[in-house]
């Protein structure tokens, strides 16, 4: 499966990325906004695709085409303001579904946010990104795409456990970024989770265990 991480840079895109690298059921290319962010995946061997998801979807339609999956956790980050979290964890997103679906990219991952789905979990600190992630996980779920939404809990910077819960409703609570790139993993490999959406948080069943039964 050829994949696409769209929100490479970022700390849950990087970690999939490094991970996914040994696996031989996967080639991953990573999508940055700048050749400054290049090096780092170069060291790894990682194939890169400039653009950015403030270009019109037209031109994001010319350059990415061929792979069979996107995976999408790209965000504007805690620094910029409601304005680019419109752009970016909304507007960016649905761009993207837009591109998959005219060049025939069938998968397609989110990485959302725990709670986004119902407007009475949003976290009231957070309220615009919150409208943006769950206006964009709305979007996707009425697309043709073979979706899956993950919604992570507070990500941490710890070592991942392994162990995660997964529901449709879970208490706010946190998880390791790399059980959550883990799972990432584990979604692609695991076509029970096509046209589902969970929250994620850590737990005490494995990975596989978790996701069986979504």
């Amino acid at each position: 499966m050829n994949v696409l991480v769209v929100g490479a840079n970022g700390q849950i895109g990087s970690i999939f990325l490094e991970k996914i690298k040994s696996n031989t059921n996967f080639e991953a290319t990573a999508m940055i906004r700048d050749h400054n962010q290049s090096k780092k995946f170069k060291d790894l061997g990682i194939p890169t695709l400039i653009a950015n998801l403030e270009w019109e979807v037209d031109e994001l339609e010319k350059i990415i085409g061929g792979f069979d999956a996107i995976i999408f956790t790209a965000g504007s980050g805690g620094s910029t303001g409601s304005d680019k979290t419109l752009l970016i964890d909304l507007d960016g997103a649905v761009k993207m579904m837009e591109v998959a679906e005219k060049n025939n990219i069938h998968r397609f991952v989110m990485v959302s946010a725990l709670g986004a789905n119902s407007r009475k979990r949003w976290n009231d600190a957070l309220r615009p990104y919150y409208v943006a992630k769950h206006y964009a996980d709305v979007i996707l779920s009425q697309t043709n795409l073979e979706y899956t939404i993950v919604r992570p809990g507070r990500l941490l910077n710890e070592k991942g456990t392994g162990k995660v819960e997964v529901s449709s409703k879970l208490e706010r609570s946190s998880i390791p970024r790399e059980d959550v790139a883990d799972v990432l993993i584990e979604v692609l490999n695991n076509q029970n989770t096509i046209r589902k959406s969970f929250d994620l948080v850590s737990g005490k069943k494995t990975i596989s265990e978790a996701l069986q039964n979504i």
